[in-house]
């Protein structure tokens, strides 16, 4: 059998892990392929891929982690937030980490700066958390003054509190009454969607979030079935029929995380290569689900929009 460092140098095997599931961001391993392929590197190739899926389990991410630490992989891409960075940077300070965040890295204590990460950890900051009050500006400028906005939030994932912060400090600027709600499972999403429409708001604001990423059809079918506009993170719900989403390209993102492992796997450390701050948003706008609820978009916004989904 040959040696790890000489089959690495053949063949490299990675981790990708995730706290979400398979299905629901099929477009983000397609944009994680590209980038390594930037480099030289294509699955199946020259390349193995050990891909593991936590299914929204937090709990589960500790042994996931300590699994592709066990099978020696060259680097560990890790993707769905700061839980799963976190776990990986407790199952290894040697293997190379390549990471997503949605919020500041170097406050989280994932890297010692920006330019100049240290450690084992790189990757990028997709700015979820900055982008929460331009989200429901937008919403606010939509729907009429005066009514509720409702805003769907996770209390289990790290950035909440931040995005909560920063949404009623705008919406008490704007004299906007804000209906906040927590869910972090399906039947909680279910009953959170009762209360919007027995306390009457009028639109929803859907925090950025892994694991409402994964439930992205029910929660778009249930936004669909109460009527109700709502504005996301992530341009996969306007396809899957919400109305709008405001946010970073995220499969740009993962195409960055492609393109870290690569260069990784070519001898650059993780510590030298600078956090990418995701520059690429997207203000993406369904039409048909516009025309459905009776909206009419204001010239302001359309003149911003950068898709249109007829």
């Amino acid at each position: 059998m040959l040696p790890f460092a000489a089959h690495a140098q053949q063949a490299p095997t990675i981790g990708f892990m995730h706290i979400a599931s398979a299905r629901p961001f099929a477009h983000v391993v397609a944009g994680f392929h590209r980038g390594l392929k930037e480099t030289g590197f294509t699955e199946k190739q020259n390349l193995s891929v050990e891909y593991r899926w936590a299914e929204g389990h937090r709990d589960h991410l500790p042994e996931l982690a300590a699994d592709l630490v066990r099978r020696r992989v060259a680097v560990i891409v890790v993707g769905g937030g700061e839980p799963v960075s976190f776990a990986a940077k407790a199952a290894t300070a040697t293997i190379p980490i390549v990471f997503n965040s949605g919020s500041d890295p170097v406050k989280l204590g994932l890297v010692a700066s920006l330019s100049r990460p240290g450690g084992n950890a790189t990757g990028v900051n997709i700015l979820t958390e900055e982008l929460a009050a331009k989200r429901f500006g937008l919403l606010h400028d939509l729907v009429p003054a005066g009514t509720a906005i409702a805003h769907l939030v996770n209390p289990n994932y790290p950035p909440t509190e931040s995005f909560v912060k920063e949404v009623d400090e705008l919406a008490r600027a704007k004299g906007r009454p804000i209906l906040l709600l927590k869910a972090s499972s399906e039947s909680a999403i279910d009953a959170a969607f009762a209360e919007i429409s027995q306390r009457h708001a009028v639109a929803l604001l859907v925090a950025a979030d892994p694991y409402f990423n994964s439930r992205r059809d029910q929660i778009v079918a249930l936004a669909t079935r109460h009527a109700l506009p709502a504005i996301y993170e992530q341009r996969e719900f306007a396809l899957a029929g919400g109305l709008m989403s405001y946010g970073t390209s995220i499969t740009d993102a993962y195409r960055q995380l492609g393109v870290y492992a690569g260069r990784i796997l070519k001898g650059e450390k993780p510590a030298d290569l600078p956090v990418v701050q995701s520059a690429k948003f997207e203000l993406v706008v369904n039409l048909k689900t516009a025309k459905t609820l009776g909206l009419t978009l204001p010239s302001g916004l359309m003149s911003i929009i950068d898709e249109v989904i007829e």
